[in-house]
Order: structure tokens, then sequence, then C-alpha cells
């Protein structure tokens, strides 16, 4: 039997290998290739960027309907001989836009119109590959940091979806009496394009810091500013797919007075279409009107947003709703000098990539209201 021990007697030498206290979840190593995957995000996000812009081209140049068949894997190949551009022109000519609208249209006028479209779908399949290539080569070599897989799946499922979603708004233009593509598709198709957008830039933010940052920086969330961060979101959304139907049925282009609309607050025959409800999507009056009235509402919105963000501890997350408020102003009048100018390309584009711009602006305010960054009296974060 072991002998008594004094309280004084030292500890045996022979301890444990490894007696370093081992700390929690939170100080341990982060695993996955964080910086890789937002890399490679950032380039996701720019070939999106660029698609929306080479999208809102392709329709001001009326070129959308150019390509008449959906191919996604052949198709990506354009016509390569005299007899493909024919053939190819051949079956535009079946359509109302060429019949109705462009009759007598040379082939060398078709090519122009039929590039930008292939352009457009070209690029589609380069962001799908981009994805693919990454997120196969993160997947394989096991680089993709614990509970980012489903993230990253759920970015090219929805890429998979805006395909579908592109080709049900094209065929909506290739029959009928129809010299567009239905407004409300390419609303949709417009918005799944800033959804996707938006998730990209999200994960790019939250990848910009470790999962431990993250989870410390939660303990000091604003939920108040959150949440009207979220409400700004989503009327900044809303008033995107108003823009879209607006583009959808060159609304923009009528109506070229300011403040008023012909003389009056609101356009005249507003519900001249029947039924009454395709008004609010076919009326180029009254969907000029209710963009008009969701810019004005936003912008107020924005300065109630702004004024309680001023409120913020965290100077960064007070000059991230400073950027927003600075880009909400600058949007409101590069729609105004839009109107009055009758929508040129330039202003339009400008315009449209001008949402972009306050889309990540509020989205990047929003997550620095759920993970604030903390900064010290000296200024350092």
């Amino acid at each position: 039997m072991a002998g008594k021990r004094s309280i004084f007697e030292e500890v045996s030498e022979k301890a444990p290998k490894d007696a370093t206290p081992k700390g929690g979840l939170i100080d341990a190593r982060p695993r996955g290739a964080r910086r890789a995957i937002r890399v490679w995000l950032m380039v996701l996000f720019a070939l999106v960027v660029a698609m929306i812009a080479v999208g809102g081209l392709t329709r001001l140049t009326d070129s959308g309907l150019s390509i008449t068949e959906w191919r996604p894997v052949t198709g990506a190949l354009p016509p390569m001989s005299e007899a493909d551009w024919q053939s190819e022109f051949a079956k535009y000519r079946e359509i109302p836009e060429y019949q109705l609208q462009n009759r007598g249209m040379e082939l060398s006028e078709f090519k122009s119109i039929y590039w930008w479209e292939w352009g457009h779908r070209q690029l589609g399949r380069v962001i799908g590959l981009v994805w693919a290539l990454g997120f196969f080569g993160f997947l394989l070599s096991r680089k993709i940091p614990r509970g980012w897989t489903g993230r990253l799946v759920w970015i090219g499922a929805l890429g998979g979806l805006q395909g579908a979603i592109g080709w049900w708004m094209v065929s909506s233009g290739l029959g009928g009496a129809a010299l567009d593509v239905a407004s409300y598709r390419l609303a949709m198709h417009l918005g799944l394009a800033f959804i996707i957008l938006g998730f990209i830039a999200w994960y790019v933010f939250s990848l910009g810091r470790t999962e431990a940052e993250l989870m410390q920086a939660r303990r000091t969330r604003e939920p108040k500013l959150f949440s009207m961060g979220t409400g700004l979101l989503h009327f900044a959304f809303l008033q995107i797919l108003l823009g879209a139907l607006v583009a959808g049925i060159d609304a923009g282009r009528n109506y070229t007075d300011w403040p008023l609309m012909a003389g009056g607050i609101l356009p005249p025959d507003p519900m001249q279409i029947v039924p009454w409800w395709r008004n609010f999507f076919e009326n180029d009056g009254l969907v000029q009107f209710m963009h008009r009235v969701s810019g004005y509402l936003l912008f107020i919105f924005g300065i109630i947003v702004w004024r309680r963000a001023g409120r913020s501890p965290h100077p960064r997350t007070r000059v991230a709703y400073n950027a927003v408020f600075a880009m909400l102003a600058v949007q409101m009048v590069l729609g105004i000098v839009t109107v009055l100018y009758g929508a040129p390309w330039p202003l339009a584009i400008l315009h449209q990539v001008g949402a972009v711009v306050l889309w990540v602006l509020i989205l990047r305010g929003r997550h620095l209201a759920q993970y604030p960054k903390t900064q010290s009296i000296r200024g350092t974060a």
C-alpha cells in the first residue's frame, strides 16, 4: 500500500508528454482555405457584375431575341460559316420582333445583335465553369471550411436556376404578338442576379474574418440597426424589380419631365389596359410612376436608417452607412437625369451599375451591424 504523501510534496516529474492546456472550438486552428475561397468568390462576384452590365446592354440594343434556341452545350459555338449565319438569320425572321419591328434587316445588322446575345450567354457559361472548377477543386482537395460546403453549393444551384429563368424570359418574346420579352420575367431574371450577387458579397465579407472573430463580434451586434438594414435591403430590392419593369417596356424613354409626368402628378390614363392588373406591368406611365414613388420612399427610409446608424458606437459601421446614404443620393440623381434625357444607353447602364454598388454597400453595412468591428481608443481594430 502506498504511503501517505505530504501536501507539500513536489509533483512527480513523470508528467504527461503533452501537458499543454487545450482551448475550445473558438481557439482551434481554422481549417480550410478561407483566403483562397474568398478570392475565388470575388472573381465570381466580378463576373456576375459584368453579366448584369452586359445583360443591360443586350436589352438596350434589342439583341436579346436574336438567338431563338436554348442550347446550353452546342450553343457555345457561334455560326462558323455563311450557311450557319443564314440558318440563324432565317430562324430570327420567323419571330414577331423581326416581322413587326425589324423587317428588312440585313444580315450584317443581324450579326451585330447576335454577337451581343451570344456574348451574354457565353459569359453565363464562363460563370458556371468558374464556379464548377473552383467548387470541385476545393472539395476534392478538402479545403472547404467546416459549414461552408452547402453555402457554396447554393450559389451554384442559383446560377443553374438563373440560366433556366433566362431562357424562360427569352421564350416569352418568341411567339404571339410580343416584340420584347415579358417585363415581369425580365424582373425575375434581374432580381435573381442581384440575389446571387448578394449571397456572394455576404460570403466574401464573412470569409474576410475568422470564425473566432465572427463569433466574438456577434456579442456586440446591433439588432435594431441590423433589422433596419434588412428592411433597407428589401426596399432596395423592390426598387430594383420596379426598375426592371421600367426597362422591360422602355418606360424610361417616355415622360421625360420631372418632377411631374406629362404636366401632372399622375401620368395620363394610368388604368387604360384591360384587365386592370396588367397596367402594373405593361402601362409605361404607371410603371414609371411606381418606380419614381418607390425611389422617393426608399430615399426617405434611407435617411432614417442613416441617422440611426450615426448613433452606432462602432466607427466602421457609421462609415459604412455614410457610404450607403451617399450612394443612395447619387443613385437618385442618376435616375432623375436618366429620365430627363430619355434613358440613353450610357446613362441607363450607369444607373443600373449604381444599383449594384448601392446593393453591395447596404449588404456591407448590414454585415457590420451583425458583426461589428470594434476599435480601441487609439483607433486600432
